[in-house]
């Protein structure tokens, strides 16, 4: 038998037995009433770990097809996009090809987005919108959500759109005490779930937005999401594996509590931030600015990154990620997001030292 080798990659994640078993559950009808019962029995803790009242909507997509949905439903004119990384950047690109003028606030790569500079942006008046990911899982930055999210409130008639992918259920991001309009998030990273799946909430400016968006289009228009879900329903076929696992997995965290979820992620975090330290490597993300749920460590030691990748997996069958794009062999990203532990991480790094030498 082969062994398994595990994930420590920021996305995806490894995924446990008891997830896994859940999502290879018997299929059900997804007109049908069993669907009903199983959407409006994880909704109300959906708007838990969401942090609104708002509707909590699922998309048989990744999280980049509600990106290019907030895109389409929410810009009127002119997007400010905040690109501090490799998917962040991708905003721009995104808004253009769905033929919106959009226009970059662009910081070198391991800084985090200034609010300041949000604000002397929004203060000429020429955007309606504002995409912006919370952490940036390229280079481990976490953007100070909170102060961009109060500079954002001096400018009631502009949208914001908050990717949360490698931070969601890790950190809380109060969706309606932060006044943000789209939320998404995706299944593969903080949720530890199986790839190819999403969820997101859309505040009422957002709708009322949407509303009048003449080409929205049809797959992942906000409005058709609302209506069908007042019904207990998703606009098209779901994914019934990815809601069961959900479902199971919501269990776990409000089993374990959201604080105590909170509190296990940054004592994860911080082993690693102590290896790192501790083994003479510096960190690719700004102090201050560094994501809770993986690690970006600068290859300040001039390893071969790549050799400490594949000796790890055949070694101690663990897997790394040796570098996002340009950044790759020049730093590696260590992941303590989902459902890892001390024990786990500890491992982790006991297995690095050993590769290390």
């Amino acid at each position: 038998m082969i062994p398994h080798d595990k994930l420590f990659t920021p996305g995806p994640v490894e995924v446990s037995e008891k997830t896994l078993a859940a999502f290879a559950r018997p299929m059900i009808g997804h007109r049908g009433e069993d669907f009903k019962n199983l959407y409006g029995a994880i909704h109300p803790r959906l708007q838990e770990l969401f942090g609104t009242r708002q509707p909590v909507f699922l998309s048989t997509s990744s999280a980049w097809g509600v990106m290019e949905a907030a895109i389409r439903n929410l810009v009127r004119q002119r997007v400010l996009c905040c690109m501090c990384g490799a998917f962040s950047d991708n905003w721009l690109e995104v808004a253009r090809r769905c033929g919106k003028e959009a226009e970059p606030l662009q910081v070198e790569w391991g800084q985090a987005i200034d609010h300041k500079a949000i604000d002397a942006q929004l203060a000429s008046g020429k955007f309606d919108t504002v995409t912006l990911i919370h952490n940036e899982t390229s280079t481990g930055v976490m953007n100070p959500l909170p102060e961009i999210c109060c500079t954002l409130a001096k400018y009631p008639e502009v949208a914001l759109i908050v990717d949360s992918v490698s931070s969601f259920s890790a950190v809380p991001i109060p969706m309606d005490a932060y006044q943000i309009d789209v939320l998404l998030t995706g299944s593969q990273k903080a949720l530890a779930l199986p790839p190819g799946f999403a969820l997101f909430s859309v505040s009422e400016k957002a709708f009322s937005r949407a509303a009048q968006a003449s080409d929205r289009g049809y797959y992942l228009d906000f409005l058709e999401f609302k209506k069908q879900q007042e019904g207990g329903m998703t606009p098209t076929t779901p994914s019934i594996g990815h809601i069961y696992a959900l479902q199971s997995k919501l269990d776990d965290i409000f089993a374990e509590g959201l604080t105590n979820r909170y509190e296990r992620h940054a004592r994860t975090n911080a082993l690693v931030h102590e290896w790192v330290r501790a083994r003479g490597f510096e960190f690719f993300a700004a102090e201050g600015r560094r994501a809770l749920t993986l690690t970006c460590v600068k290859n300040s030691r001039g390893i071969d990154v790549a050799r400490l990748v594949r000796d790890l997996r055949e070694k101690h069958h663990l897997v790394i990620d040796g570098g996002y794009g340009k950044l790759k062999g020049l730093t590696f990203r260590l992941s303590n997001m989902g459902d890892e532990t001390e024990q786990t991480v500890a491992y982790l790094l006991r297995c690095l030292d050993d590769c290390l030498g």
